[in-house]
């Protein structure tokens, strides 16, 4: 992961009285009224029958919700294969054996891939003890890349993009990224509502200049995740996502990293200039002391269980 740059609407209750409780009588159905055979019988005007009075609505209770606990900035962590005993996974990526959150971490993002998609965290499993061990609260992250042509002959007839085109297929890669990172996940044990989507330079695996084929892949990736029923957010910042994939406006939550700086200059990053493909900020990273920090912006700790698992 790069050194790292919402809103929910409140439930709302639709009263369809006029549906629910409508004019009294039978329903009538498709077949009855249509058919030719059965035509109604003529009613003496005089005998006609008036409409008959609607129900009177009946009283909705409306339950009375508890106050959402804003508890302030809260502070996390994020780990993936750097952190990893050194010497580990693809020899691309080799491990570091970087150092674990800090105990004032409440919760913890954990990436499920070595680098590029398709290549697995070769500690994740560990790093999801760890993180139960510790009864941290998490999420996940995952690296997004563009496929090669023999990944692309592997993972691109299955998915919603159309097999017979380019830009069909390389949605097809990127919705079978999701759904292998999800199997990651589940082979782990690693419990998360969401899903955040790492969005930036792969070296080894650069992007491509077509901005319409990268976002192909992206869109592909958060339909994987979506249809999985899984929430989604996007760690990147305007430098990195823009020359990837362009203006693409996907309105989802965001991650957003300060590189290594301070805790305070993170948070400068919670506001609405730095958003870089129209979601507000969640959470903002920076590096100290070859850590990976996190906090969450002000007024979103109300959202912590929208994005973690409480272990």
């Amino acid at each position: 992961m790069w050194p790292r740059r919402n809103t929910y609407p409140a439930v709302l209750l639709l009263l369809l009285a006029p549906v629910l409780f409508g004019c009294a009588g039978e329903p009538e159905t498709g077949a009855e009224s249509a058919s030719p055979s059965a035509p109604a019988e003529v009613v003496p005007e005089e005998k006609a029958p008036t409409s008959t009075a609607p129900r009177p609505q009946e009283s909705i209770e409306v339950p009375t919700l508890p106050p959402a606990n804003d508890r302030g900035i809260v502070e996390g962590g994020d780990v993936s294969w750097p952190q990893c005993p050194k010497g580990m996974g693809i020899k691309e990526r080799r491990t570091l054996g970087l150092p674990m959150p800090l105990e004032t971490a409440e919760y913890v993002v954990i990436g499920l891939t070595n680098g590029p998609a398709f290549h697995p965290n070769p500690c994740l499993a560990s790093q999801v003890e760890w993180a139960k061990k510790n009864k941290l609260m998490t999420s996940a992250y995952a690296v997004t890349s563009f496929p090669d042509e023999a990944t692309t002959r592997r993972y691109g007839d299955e998915g919603p993009g159309d097999p017979e085109t380019r830009i069909g297929r390389l949605t097809n890669v990127g919705y079978q990224q999701a759904r292998w990172n999800l199997e990651t996940m589940k082979r782990a044990g690693l419990e998360s509502p969401a899903v955040w989507v790492d969005v930036e330079p792969v070296a080894v695996w650069e992007w491509s200049d077509d901005i319409a084929a990268n976002q192909a892949v992206v869109t592909g990736v958060v339909a994987g995740y979506q249809d999985a029923g899984k929430r989604v957010g996007v760690y990147s910042i305007e430098g990195l996502w823009t020359p990837i994939v362009g203006d693409l406006q996907l309105q989802l939550p965001e991650w957003r990293p300060a590189g290594e700086s301070s805790r305070s200059a993170a948070l400068e990053r919670c506001g609405g200039d730095w958003m870089f493909q129209g979601g507000a900020a969640v959470m903002v990273q920076w590096l100290e002391d070859n850590r990976d920090r996190n906090v969450t912006c002000p007024g979103e700790s109300v959202q912590l269980p929208l994005w973690f698992h409480q272990y």
